[in-house]
C-alpha cells in the first residue's frame, strides 16, 4: 500500500524566490491528505501532476497565515471546477468564521460542503479513522494555539500462504476468515491454525507532522517511535533566543527529538527566509541525527 508525503513548500512567513509557505501532500493508498495550506498551495499542486479533485481531507495546523492564506483560492477552485462531493476540514474553531466572512462578501456560494472538525490544544485526540489510516492530533507550543498530526496506517490483514492452502484444498470461502486471525474448526474435529496458513503483515507505518512549534517534551509521548518524522528547523542554533523567543525550533532541536522520539527518518522543513541557502541546516542536524532529509518542494518521501 503506497504510503508517501510530497513536499509542496518548505518555507516560513516570509517569501523566498523558489520556497512556498508551508504545504504538504499524503497520500495513502491512493487517498490524498492536504496538510496545511499555505499561499500558492494549488499552484504547486498543478506544477506535480497532483488533481485537487482528489483531495478530499484538509487538515490546518494553526491559524498563521503561512499555514492557511492558500486555502481560500484552493476551495474557490475547487467549487468553479464543479465539485459537489463533500470536503473535510479539520482546523482551530475560528477558521470557519474566518472562510464564511471572505464566502459572504465575495458571494460565493459552494455547490459542495465543508464538513468540520475542530482541533484543540487541551488534549491530543484521535480525529479521523478510515479504512486507511487514523489521525490523531499533536500538542505543539507555538505562539498561538497549534497541532499537529499523526498519520498512521491502519492494521493490515494478515498474509495468506495461498500455494499451502491450495494444497490442501482449502476453499477460498474461509480466506477471509484466516487473514483477520481466525482459528477454522470444521465438524469433522479437524482444526486448521490461522498460523499455519498465514504469516504477521508489514507492521503499520506512521508519519508526524510537526508544524511550528517550540522544543517541549510534553508532545514527545505523542510522536514516539514514527517511522518519519517531520519537524519545523526554523533557524540554525545559533539563533536559539530568536527560535525561543518566536517559539520555533532549531535545526539541532528537531534532531534532537527525532533521536529522543525513536524516529527512523527525520524531515526538515518551516526555513526562514534569511537563509538563501539551506544546506547548512541539513549539516547541522545530521550531526545529531545523520537519517535527516530537507523537506524542499517537490520531493516525495515513502513513510
Amino acid at each position: 500500500m503506497k504510503f508517501e508525503v510530497t513536499i509542496l513548500g518548505s518555507s516560513s512567513a516570509t517569501p523566498v524566490f523558489n520556497r512556498n509557505p508551508t504545504a504538504q501532500l499524503l497520500n495513502c493508498n491512493e487517498k490524498f491528505y492536504l496538510i496545511d495550506c499555505g499561499e500558492a498551495t494549488q499552484q504547486q499542486l498543478i506544477k506535480y501532476n497532483f488533481k485537487a479533485s482528489k483531495i478530499d481531507y484538509i487538515f490546518i495546523s494553526h491559524l498563521h497565515g503561512d499555514h492557511y492564506f492558500g486555502l481560500i483560492g484552493f476551495l474557490s477552485t475547487m467549487n468553479l471546477n464543479g465539485r459537489i462531493k463533500p470536503i473535510h476540514i479539520f482546523c482551530p474553531e475560528p477558521l470557519k468564521q474566518i472562510l464564511e466572512l471572505q464566502f459572504h462578501y465575495s458571494e460565493t456560494v459552494l455547490n459542495y460542503e465543508i464538513i468540520y472538525t475542530f482541533t484543540h490544544t487541551h488534549k491530543a485526540v484521535e480525529i479521523l479513522s478510515n479504512s486507511d489510516v487514523i489521525v490523531e492530533t499533536i500538542i505543539l507550543n507555538h505562539r498561538v494555539p497549534c497541532t499537529g498530526f499523526k498519520f498512521t496506517q491502519q492494521k493490515k490483514a494478515r498474509k495468506l500462504l495461498i500455494d499451502k492452502l491450495e494444497l490442501e484444498n482449502i476453499s477460498t470461502e474461509y480466506y477471509p476468515l484466516l487473514k483477520n486471525g481466525v482459528d477454522l474448526e470444521f465438524p469433522n474435529g479437524k482444526i486448521l491454525h490461522n498460523e499455519d496458513y498465514t504469516t504477521e503483515p508489514e507492521p503499520a507505518k506512521s508519519y508526524a507532522y510537526c508544524s511550528d512549534t517550540m522544543f517541549d517534551e510534553r508532545y514527545f509521548e505523542s510522536i514516539s517511535n514514527c517511522d518519519t518524522l517531520y519537524h519545523e528547523a526554523t533557524f540554525l542554533h545559533e539563533l536559539i533566543e530568536r527560535a525561543t523567543q518566536t517559539h520555533h525550533s532549531t535545526a539541532i532541536q528537531a534532531a534532537q527529538v527525532a533521536q529522543i522520539t525513536g524516529a527512523k527518518k527525520l524531515l526538515i522543513g518551516h526555513f526562514s527566509s534569511r537563509y538563501k541557502t539551506i544546506e547548512p541546516l541539513l549539516l547541522e542536524a545530521k550531526t545529531v541525527f545523520e537519517n535527516t532529509h530537507l523537506a524542499i518542494e517537490g520531493l516525495t518521501f515513502s513513510i
